[in-house]
């Protein structure tokens, strides 16, 4: 398993990449994205996603630590 800054690095690089991917590929790119079956709307979706779950994970571990001492 990759550690944590190499998944930090590597999954808005591969989010970005294919965000491109799909606005080189699909004509009709941002009304497009609508569909949940296209690619478009994955590529779109990943990058929104990721950071707030990164964000809510760290609030968690956050908790822990804050807490477990009291």
């Amino acid at each position: 398993m990759p550690s944590l800054p190499t998944l930090t690095v590597l999954v808005p690089l591969l989010s970005l990449a294919g965000l491109f991917y799909s606005a080189s590929v699909d004509e009709n790119f941002p009304q497009g994205c609508t569909s949940t079956a296209s690619l478009c709307f994955y590529s779109l979706l990943l990058p929104v996603t990721v950071p707030v779950y990164v964000f809510f994970h760290l609030w968690t571990w956050m908790g822990i630590k804050l807490f477990r001492h009291n």
